[in-house]
């Protein structure tokens, strides 16, 4: 059965706007015809977008933290940390990029993202490769098969700033991981096999576990881990050197990115789902659009990521098409459609919205 909206009705009759239960049974192939129409002139990830804009933020990053270490001046010094933060947060979110563009596409970018921005900061390409992908699975996005889903807006309203605030132990957990826990995997399989199931994967479900890796990832996996573990000893002897001042910055730093990422994360899906599988319409709205012309967004949700329910209905479109795509299906399905469903108009509209749900079920 198909189903839609009529972007073309008298305001004042148009329903309000289209929500995850009204498409739980069946899609509005309307709208995914018309992402599919309008789109395909999209969808090539140019290396003259990626590369220079990875480079400028990562290397403006670190030496940000160079700064952040180096001056005298606390202001100064907090000045230069917070750019290093969101300079690194944008350098990061390529992770996203390199699970869903084509692997002859951007020759030597995955290789160079991590060296230069993965094995650094201690987040590797595969602790996403082949996990990330299971959250676009039809029929596994919002169940308990997913990595990357809880329903956040049905927890009790603790869970809200525990899910936060944890994210700022990252680094240090990062850090242990690769310093102290590869290796010993390395030595008793038993730990290895741990490690790999529940600390190898940026997930959020506390229920997942990752398979073993197969094909091109598992040459991937050894040299990052390999990668990753002489990074973390050699941060961790420099300390002998120059102290540790230096490391705990960048520790500040760093888990100040990940307190930005968990934030965007938080509102990246209204998280309504109670487990079944959902059509692509459903998942769609589900997921969250934070469009112009707000401009913060970019800087909160970086890389095409404030597009996130846009990116649910194409995952392949390369970040740079995405503003485009969206404009074009905006204006030809209208404000009252359902793809304006998924657009919101800011983190804290969102923050409130799922507070307000977790809140109701204080009782519960």
């Amino acid at each position: 059965m198909e189903q839609t909206l009529d972007p073309s009705a008298n305001p004042a009759e148009r329903p309000a706007k289209a929500t995850r239960a009204q498409f739980l049974a069946s899609d509005d192939k309307a709208m995914l015809r018309a992402a599919r129409e309008l789109t395909k002139d999209l969808g090539t990830a140019r290396a003259a977008i990626y590369w220079p804009d990875m480079l400028f933020f990562s290397l403006t990053g670190y030496a940000a933290i160079a700064g952040a270490v180096l001056v005298e001046n606390v202001w100064a010094a907090i000045a230069l940390g917070l750019y290093a933060s969101l300079a690194l947060y944008r350098a990061l979110m390529f992770i996203h990029e390199l699970t869903h563009i084509h692997r002859d596409a951007l020759p030597g970018f995955r290789l160079g993202w991590n060296l230069l921005v993965g094995i650094p900061l201690l987040t590797p390409s595969f602790m996403y490769e082949g996990v990330h992908t299971l959250h676009h699975k039809r029929t596994q996005y919002g169940t308990v098969e997913d990595p990357e889903y809880l329903p956040l807006a049905l927890m009790k309203p603790w869970t809200l700033p525990a899910f936060v605030l944890i994210a700022l132990l990252a680094p240090v957990a990062l850090l242990l991981r690769f310093a102290v826990l590869v290796p010993l995997g390395a030595i008793i399989p038993p730990i290895r096999q741990q490690v790999w199931q529940r600390a190898s994967a940026l997930s959020i479900n506390p229920y997942f576990r990752r398979r073993p890796p197969e094909g091109e990832l598992k040459p991937r996996v050894l040299w990052q881990e390999v990668g990753g573990m002489v990074w973390a000893w050699t941060i961790l002897a420099s300390t002998m050197v120059i102290g540790w001042r230096p490391l705990l910055i960048a520790l500040a730093i760093v888990s100040l990115t990940a307190l930005l990422n968990q934030l965007r994360t938080l509102v990246a899906h209204l998280w309504e789902n109670e487990g079944e599988p959902m059509t692509v319409t459903a998942q769609f709205l589900d997921s969250v659009n934070v469009p112009p012309p707000g401009r913060i967004a970019e800087i909160w949700a970086p890389v095409g990521l404030r597009y996130h329910a846009l990116h649910h209905l194409m995952p392949s479109m390369p970040y740079h098409d995405l503003p485009e795509a969206h404009r074009r299906l905006r204006k030809e399905l209208g404000e009252a459609s359902t793809y304006d469903g998924a657009n919101h108009p800011g983190m804290m509209v969102l923050v409130g919205r799922i507070a307000k749900s977790t809140m109701g079920r204080r009782s519960a």
